[in-house]
């Protein structure tokens, strides 16, 4: 699994690692190659929490370019705009959203048929490899001791999801500075047991 490596100029206090898999690894090509665009926007969509605004960032700082993020709540006029600054000014714009059209609906038509001209790629669901990567990273941010064992039985055993993984950090994070314990399974199936988002795949995973 590879990561980008962050800009030199990146604030100390930055807490961001974006891994390449298969999942975003469209996504990332997209960007690295922003100079061979057809037109000087694209597109970026992805779920909550799946590195969509830190991937937007790393973007901005390697080109100059601009990032609207949350594009899909933004006011249509100003993108419309936005969109044909960046084709004067021949500075790269990205813009970030939950979902492309026609799942974002985009009522103005010249900003419709702008959009549709811009290239796009989606951030995924994450895969295996990224869910126990996103484990071991959270864990180790916070100071958590965990295990290889307990990484694969998260991993076996959470929706696939960026949000699901994040939550269920959150919730051992909880759980083990509350009870003074060390992460383990017993610890990790105290805490998750009943929560629908946690054990979406136990049944295939016990």
């Amino acid at each position: 699994m590879n990561q980008i490596a962050l800009p030199l100029a990146w604030p100390a206090d930055e807490q961001g690692e974006f891994f390449i898999v298969d999942s975003n690894a469209r996504a990332v090509r997209m960007l690295e190659h922003w100079a061979t665009w057809p037109v000087r926007t694209a597109l970026l969509a992805g779920p909550p929490r799946s590195g969509r605004s830190l991937l937007g960032r790393i973007f901005a700082a390697r080109s100059g370019g601009a990032v609207i993020d949350d594009a899909d709540r933004a006011d249509e006029e100003e993108l419309f705009h936005a969109w044909n600054r960046a084709q004067e000014e021949r500075r790269p714009l990205l813009l970030i959203a939950a979902a492309l059209p026609p799942a974002w609906p985009v009522a103005l038509p010249d900003l419709r048929s702008r959009l549709a001209a811009s290239p796009a790629a989606t951030i995924g669901p994450p895969e295996d490899a990224l869910v126990a990567a996103l484990f071991e990273h959270g864990f180790a941010r916070r100071h958590l001791d965990a295990r290889p064992d307990l990484i694969a039985w998260l991993t076996a055993r959470t929706g696939r999801s960026h949000a699901a993984v994040m939550e269920t950090i959150d919730r051992l994070d909880q759980a083990a500075l509350a009870g003074r314990r060390r992460l383990t399974i017993p610890l990790a199936r105290e805490t998750l047991d009943g929560d629908p988002a946690a054990n979406k795949r136990s049944d295939q995973a016990s």
